[in-house]
């Protein structure tokens, strides 16, 4: 690509990650490489085995193999975002792909687990050829500023409202 973008996907209603891996799977089908890295996520979510063998997709997990609260964040979780954001960062620059996914990264901001500013360091590092998407409830409003597509992923009605669980190839 000779131009990317910085792309947001946000709200509070379903289908964030699915966006971004969907954009990647397409750009695939146009010979576009992307890299995935995953905030927030350690669990074996089936994009995991999906793509695992994908010649032209890299997904990497960041997060804690069980499910974190804000008021359960520790040094070792916050170490982990960190490695993670330098791993984006890297791929980010290194002439090997075309789309970086930051995945929760907005979460992993929310949480505490990543520094704001920090993370917009990396979009000033962003060379103009690679397509950047965040994707995490409550973006902050300057990653929402900075970006040139913003989507708000609004709930409407969901059935977890009525005590139907995640369900496997579904919600993960």
């Amino acid at each position: 690509m000779k131009q990317g973008h910085i792309q947001v996907y946000t709200g509070d209603g379903k289908g964030k990650t699915t966006a971004a891996i969907g954009l990647a799977v397409r750009a695939a089908g146009h010979g576009l490489k992307s890299y995935i890295g995953q905030f927030m996520k350690g669990q074996p979510y089936g994009e995991l085995a999906a793509l695992r063998d994908h010649p032209d997709i890299t997904l990497e997990q960041y997060g804690d193999p069980e499910c974190i609260h804000r008021e359960d964040v520790t040094p070792q979780h916050v170490a982990r975002a960190y490695e993670g954001l330098q791993r984006a960062r890297e791929a980010m620059l290194s002439g090997k792909y075309d789309i970086v996914v930051l995945d929760e990264v907005s979460v992993a901001i929310w949480f505490g687990l990543l520094d704001l500013q920090e993370v917009l360091q990396v979009l000033d590092q962003r060379p103009e050829s690679v397509e950047l998407v965040m994707t995490g409830r409550n973006a902050p409003p300057a990653l929402i500023d900075r970006a040139d597509l913003v989507t708000d992923m609004k709930a409407v009605k969901h059935y977890y409202d009525q005590g139907v669980a995640a369900r496997d190839g579904i919600e993960r």
